[in-house]
């Protein structure tokens, strides 16, 4: 169609005719009741059978005590972690509804797809419900939640539940039917009768709230060991439930359990207090199960590679990922964001405070690692070495300030989606503002003369009400507060300038106050060279020196927007096959690197694109670069002679 009114003639007979007006107003079954402040009037019943790991189906039926007239039912959309419109109801298949001895149509919102609304009969007073949810069958259609030796449950991506009430007001009675011999872990509790599901029988939980149900994932398997993280008779107690693909992956060392418990112990005296009833660790070893690092106000959903104990020297990523869950469970979970707070699951969710809730998480994550020996100094140093980098190296800064990338969940975009992934920036509200929490605790360290830290801000902050469970929400000025109250400064100034502002550079003010800047090596660190080759799929990372990563096979995995690769014209189409005539290997491209230091060899890649070839020639001088930490001579030393130091 042609632009201007000529362009626009086609709609004429159609407002003549009504039609536009009738396809714009709002829909009859648009109206989605909101949530008042009122008890859901019953109990609602859950079943689901996860028995069926030939198709990886979970069927679901549930029961519902219901009053005549209008009702509509939710899938949930916005998701608690996921901060975002992440739910799975295109997953939802064979809805029925029965009541009174026969079935009840339903009719899908056309605004919201997650609401279902169905009309109950006078007489009706229970209704049935019945549907299934198709999980993943293989990665290449999204993350397998069903093996033949485990699965994850999610009660979140299988129950529906009444609009019109918030979640922590309808009571759920829930029960699952698990494989024969499989036993289960979760933060719901078992009723004694049912703790393993006896003879093929349901193991049936304790009441609870919807809103705690679908804050306990179940984590059941073949192969699962639970370790008891607290001396025996401690008040809300903490364990660790380990689920494997075989039984060799359940083992560990006494040294390596040790750590696990001294991660209690360091975040017991950094929060002093404890807001859970009890902790369930959840933590499955396995390469047919999805990876996870998903935060529950009394458990966490993680998923690692196999070698989490076995490769106990190879694998510190991966111990960084049960300190960030569990420290969720103070930041995020009981101290919430006031605009991320919702009464339920289908109201939107908005994530301005993210910079705290996974910053600072992301910051203690790191700092409890090291301080319960779960990671190395060291370790952790060459971590954040790559973090630093990538940040120093974020192209996008100039552009989209660090507040921004707050709203990465509510764009509901899959970070592997982003080919420009430094240029468009994503979640970085994680690292770079863990950057910005190491800036405040030096300042604090600086001012008060070591007196104070964050540690103290910790305390003050998320250890309140020691005991409390119920969720309290806070807002930018309680941060400013709690700051002030630890070590008097501009506060406000001191956060806007670093969230808001649009410098190229990370923010490395902290770095350089504890003692350590970012500096160049020609070959990877032992935690860099781990990561490359734990991951699913290997690279071969120039990142820092071409601006190129490459998965082995010479496929083109990622360009640093501005970088020497994308000058010369690289992107994510291309695959490398020769350098400099042969063949494309790692090494050779290396070697090719180095060579041209003087500049006297410039890089000749041949680059395959679909069905086409092509050279691409780089003048690179610089050398291999993979980033380190190094003391800055003559300054103080705050980060392993304070901030790391166990308590």
């Amino acid at each position: 169609m042609g632009s201007g009114t000529n362009g626009r003639a086609w709609l004429r007979p159609l407002l003549l005719a009504g039609l536009i007006g009738a396809r714009f107003a709002a829909p009859v079954n648009a109206q989605v009741p909101v949530p008042e402040d009122r008890p859901y009037p019953g109990v609602m019943q859950v079943s689901v059978d996860a028995t069926d790991l030939d198709h990886r189906v979970f069927q679901v039926w549930q029961r519902l005590p219901v009053r005549p007239g209008r009702l509509t039912l939710l899938h949930p959309r916005y998701l608690p972690g996921a901060h975002g419109p992440y739910g799975q109801v295109d997953r939802l298949a064979g809805l029925q509804i029965d009541g009174g001895g026969q079935v009840l149509p339903w009719v899908r919102d056309t605004v919201d797809p997650s609401a279902f609304h169905v009309e109950v009969p006078a007489g009706v007073s229970q209704i049935e419900i019945r549907h299934q949810f198709l999980s993943a069958v293989s990665r290449d259609t999204g993350r397998v939640v069903m093996t033949r030796e485990m699965l994850n449950l999610q009660w979140i991506s299988l129950v529906l539940y009444p609009a019109g009430y918030p979640v922590d007001r309808i009571q759920v009675e829930p029960e699952v039917r698990l494989p024969a011999g499989w036993q289960q872990a979760s933060a719901l509790r078992a009723r004694a009768a049912s703790a393993v599901g006896a003879a093929g029988g349901p193991v049936r939980f304790e009441p609870v709230s919807l809103e705690t149900l679908m804050d306990s994932p179940l984590f059941a398997g073949q192969h699962l060991r639970r370790v008891e993280l607290d001396p025996p008779g401690r008040e809300r107690p903490v364990a660790l439930h380990i689920l494997a693909d075989s039984p060799e992956e359940l083992q560990a060392s006494e040294a390596q359990i040790e750590a696990h418990r001294q991660l209690v112990r360091q975040a017991d005296q950094l929060f002093a207090s404890r807001h859970f009833a009890h902790y369930d660790f959840l933590l499955a070893i396995s390469d047919r199960m999805g990876g996870i690092g998903l935060e529950h106000h009394q458990s966490s959903e993680n998923g690692v590679r196999p070698g989490y104990f076995r490769d106990w020297s190879k694998r510190p990523g991966a111990r960084s990922l049960l300190p960030h869950e569990y420290t969720h469970s103070w930041n995020g979970k009981f101290r919430r964001p006031a605009d991320l707070w919702t009464p339920n699951y289908n109201v939107p969710m908005q994530d301005s405070l993210l910079w705290l809730y996974e910053g600072q998480t992301d910051y203690w994550g790191r700092v409890l690692a090291v301080r319960a020996g779960l990671v190395s100094p060291d370790q952790m140093r060459d971590s954040l070495a790559e973090t630093v980098a990538q940040l120093s190296h974020r192209a996008g800064r100039v552009w989209r300030n660090l507040q921004d990338t707050t709203n990465e969940g509510a764009m509901a975009r899959s970070r592997s989606e982003a080919e420009w992934s430094n240029w468009q920036r994503g979640a970085d509200y994680y690292a770079e503002s863990s950057l910005i929490w190491l800036d405040a605790d030096t300042l604090i360290r600086e001012k008060s003369g070591g007196q104070r830290s964050l540690d103290d801000f910790a305390r003050r902050f998320f250890g309140i009400q020691d005991g409390r469970v119920q969720p309290l929400t806070y807002r930018f000025e309680d941060i400013v507060s709690t700051l002030n109250d630890v070590q008097p400064h501009d506060w406000t100034r001191f956060l806007r300038e670093r969230l808001d502002g649009h410098g190229p550079g990370a923010p490395l003010d902290g770095l350089a106050r504890a003692g350590w800047q970012l500096a160049w090596a020609e070959t990877p660190s032992d935690v860099q060279r781990h990561q490359a080759e734990d991951s699913e799929v290997k690279t071969d990372d120039f990142s820092y020196s071409l601006g190129l990563q490459l998965k082995r096979d010479g496929r083109v995995g990622r360009v640093l927007w501005d970088s020497p690769a994308f000058r010369a014209g690289m992107s994510h189409a291309l695959s490398v096959v020769a350098v400099n005539g042969t063949a494309y290997k790692a090494e050779r491209l290396a070697a090719a690197i180095t060579a041209n230091k003087t500049g006297q060899a410039p890089l000749d890649l041949l680059v395959r694109e679909g069905d086409q070839y092509r050279h691409v020639r780089l003048d690179y001088r610089g050398g291999l670069r993979y980033p380190r930490l190094q003391r800055v001579d003559g300054s103080p030393e705050r980060l392993d002679a304070g901030i790391l130091q166990a308590r």
